[in-house]
């Protein structure tokens, strides 16, 4: 069976060839060999027949033998020569093609191995740059983060005249106030922050990034002070009695102290005394809880082992004097005292709204000023009950107080407190409108402003009653 398949194998081109080859060198030996036996037959005939040739005649007879015997010898020369050169072109063939196979299977071997190393560096820079990535992303997160949230420590820093943004940052991480330089750099690019100050600063590696820009913009002092024990902050829109709260936390100072400071009729006199345009309005306010309310600027301000709380709060109070006298022209122009324009702004403050809103909220108030009507301001409502709530209720409005402005008209007894420069500015800024009334959405804070009554109740019904139910 063996057999069988081996002679049924269909031969190769190399095997073709040879036996090609042999066959047609079998045929021609086979020829020359037939000439062979009639030139050796046609050799003794001339032999027989040159006895009778003449001298002459035998000599031509000799060259012409010679001569066929010459060629038939050149024809089996050329034949060898030609078999020769046919079977080296098999061979040559042959190598040709195994070397083409060889060629294709190296090629193939190859582009599989570069397909594998661009494979390889593909993935490497795919994981580098993921590495890189994350990196990235936690090093921006934690320059955003204070240096140490509980050092409350404070170190004197030296903003000299002219320095860049860059410049200011380097200066900041180099004293231990910031993570990094860097971050800061572009944090305040990227909020468009300008116009910071030269001089000495009192800072803390506690202070936010946006604590430490709004220090930078106020200035610093031309002289070095005194380094203080620690930095406190004091919230927009907070009253005294938070304040005093925050006052206990954060400094040796007492709240009760705190509030009985507020009450004290002769501390008042003193900053009175000080501060004579600033506090002259509220001066001459009655029934009001703390003559000081509105007057705190909320800000971030340092505190020493050795001061004192009066000393501290009077910081507070030079604060809002400072911010007041550079607003005067508009004051004066709004025929507004002090203690009307810091108490509109205590409830532009708390009742919410950001940037416009803030100034679309104020018309609101001037609107119902100008018609004579109530303000009806829920902040009023919770100053007066002195807690704090999430919702009041009708009875809370019954509440017998002279903060309340739903049952009193005007701006009542003053400030409910204690409100930024943004909402000063939009009490002497606001835009007009006819509004009467406004209601804030209670999951998105978006303000909705109407004209008359029943608009103002179906915007109620809308953004505040069926949320509050959801």
């Amino acid at each position: 069976m063996a057999d069988k398949n081996q002679n049924d194998r269909i031969p190769s081109f190399k095997e073709q060839t040879m036996r090609s080859l042999d066959k047609k060198s079998k045929n021609n030996k086979t020829v020359l060999s037939d000439n062979k036996i009639e030139t050796n037959n046609q050799k003794v005939r001339e032999e027989q027949s040159s006895e009778y040739l003449t001298e002459e005649q035998a000599k031509d007879y000799s060259d012409q033998k010679k001569t066929t015997s010459y060629n038939e010898s050149e024809k089996i020369n050329d034949f060898d020569h030609t078999y020769m050169q046919e079977k080296q072109l098999s061979i040559k063939n042959d190598h040709n093609e195994n070397a083409g196979i060889s060629k294709r299977k190296l090629r193939r071997r190859e582009d599989g191995l570069v397909n594998k190393i661009v494979l390889i560096i593909i993935s490497v820079l795919v994981l580098l740059i993921s590495i890189f990535g994350i990196t990235f992303y936690y090093y921006i997160n934690a320059g955003l983060k204070p240096l140490d949230k509980t050092n409350t420590k404070l170190v004197q820093v030296y903003i000299p005249e002219g320095s860049s943004s860059k410049k200011i940052a380097n200066i900041l991480e180099e004293s231990k106030i910031i993570k990094s330089g860097m971050v800061f750099n572009y944090y305040v690019k990227f909020k468009n922050m300008a116009n910071f100050q030269a001089g000495y600063y009192q800072m803390a590696p506690s202070m936010q990034l946006d604590q430490i820009s709004a220090l930078l913009k106020e200035g610093g002092t031309a002289e070095p002070n005194q380094v203080g024990a620690g930095k406190v902050t004091i919230p927009e829109g907070y009253d005294i009695n938070k304040i005093g709260d925050t006052l206990e936390k954060k400094t040796k100072f007492k709240k009760e102290d705190f509030l009985a400071l507020m009450k004290n009729d002769k501390f008042f006199k003193q900053m009175h005394h000080k501060y004579p345009e600033l506090l002259q309005s509220a001066s001459e306010a009655n029934n009001v809880r703390y003559k000081l309310e509105g007057y705190l600027f909320p800000a971030t301000y340092a505190y020493y082992k050795k001061v004192t709380l009066e000393d501290f709060v009077e910081q507070m109070v030079k604060k809002t004097d400072d911010v007041m006298k550079t607003l005067k022209p508009a004051i004066q122009a709004k025929k507004m005292t002090n203690q009307q324009v810091l108490t509109l702004a205590s409830l532009v403050e708390r009742e919410g709204g950001k940037g416009e809103d803030r100034k679309k909220i104020a018309q609101v108030f001037y609107n119902r000023l100008t018609a004579d009507i109530p303000l009806q301001s829920d902040i009023s409502i919770l100053y007066a009950l002195n807690k704090q709530k999430e919702k009041i209720s009708y009875d809370d409005l019954e509440v017998d107080s002279p903060y309340n402005l739903y049952k009193n008209v005007g701006y009542g007894p003053g400030p409910l407190d204690n409100p930024s420069e943004q909402s000063i500015n939009a009490v002497l800024n606001p835009i007009k409108n006819d509004y009467m009334y406004f209601v804030a959405d209670i999951l998105t804070g978006k303000v909705y402003y109407s004209e008359t009554y029943e608009e103002h109740q179906a915007l109620v019904e809308k953004y505040v009653n069926k949320a509050d139910k959801q």
